[in-house]
């Protein structure tokens, strides 16, 4: 991860996608750099409708051949945009989890939910950085309904894991659940991209407890996911913090 650049004003405010407005001499434009953000951008989407719509259609080959790069292309929106290192860290755990959990097997699940859980201490990393460094009324009570969420679940889901997994599901859980709990901090499309990593990883869990699932669950796992990876990004992106940049 080469470090970036500082950046000055945004040219949108906290919630949009516009690129971060590089520092200027004189009337100088944009930097070749960040001039190219938008195409990554629209790559990442390119390569997630693509991935989507495999998923949707049955087609192993498809998701095999493109789930690898969707993290890449989104870290590298991250790049152009100047965005900070720890996100695209983040980002690139995401890659490794993505990856490993391409392979059928149990060893492979738990590298890659190590993986997984790689980005989530990165993503707490940015929120105490740049975050507010404590939810509002709305997201302290949504902190108090995930805590509540992550019992319950585990509860439920305990007997029908398989017994090398309930550890390390109870503890990836947990971590999650502080994740999404920190992106609170930081305003409601970060709070949106946390509560979506939940309910994705929440899916693939009642897949690992073998409970009944809603037709093309793949799917939903994906959408889910590919839409929190992408709030999160764009919600770190648009902080307008420079500590973030660091």
């Amino acid at each position: 991860m080469s470090p970036t650049p500082a950046v000055g004003n945004r040219s949108a405010g906290r919630n949009g996608w516009a690129r971060p407005t590089p520092p200027r001499t004189g009337d100088q434009g944009p930097t070749a750099r960040t001039r190219y953000a938008p195409w990554a951008l629209a790559a990442f989407g390119l390569v997630a409708l693509g991935d989507l719509a495999g998923v949707a259609a049955g087609s192993d080959l498809a998701h095999t051949a493109l789930k690898p790069l969707l993290m890449p292309t989104l870290a590298l929106y991250v790049v152009l945009s100047n965005g900070p290192r720890l996100l695209v860290a983040a980002l690139a755990f995401g890659w490794g989890g993505d990856t490993l959990l391409l392979a059928d097997a149990d060893p492979a699940f738990l590298a890659g939910m190590a993986s997984f859980a790689a980005g989530h201490v990165c993503y707490l990393a940015l929120f105490r950085r740049h975050g507010t460094g404590h939810p509002r009324a709305r997201g302290a009570a949504l902190v108090l309904a995930y805590g509540a969420a992550l019992g319950i679940t585990v509860a439920l889901l305990w007997p029908d894991l398989p017994a090398d997994m309930r550890i390390p599901v109870a503890g990836y859980s947990l971590l999650l659940t502080a994740m999404a709990g920190g992106a609170t901090t930081l305003g409601l499309t970060a709070a949106a991209g946390g509560a979506l990593f939940l309910l994705s990883d929440t899916l693939i869990a009642t897949d690992v407890a073998d409970w009944p699932q809603a037709p093309r669950p793949d799917f939903w796992i994906m959408l889910t996911y590919l839409a929190a990876q992408a709030l999160l990004a764009r919600s770190v992106l648009t902080s307008g913090s420079a500590a973030a940049r660091r």
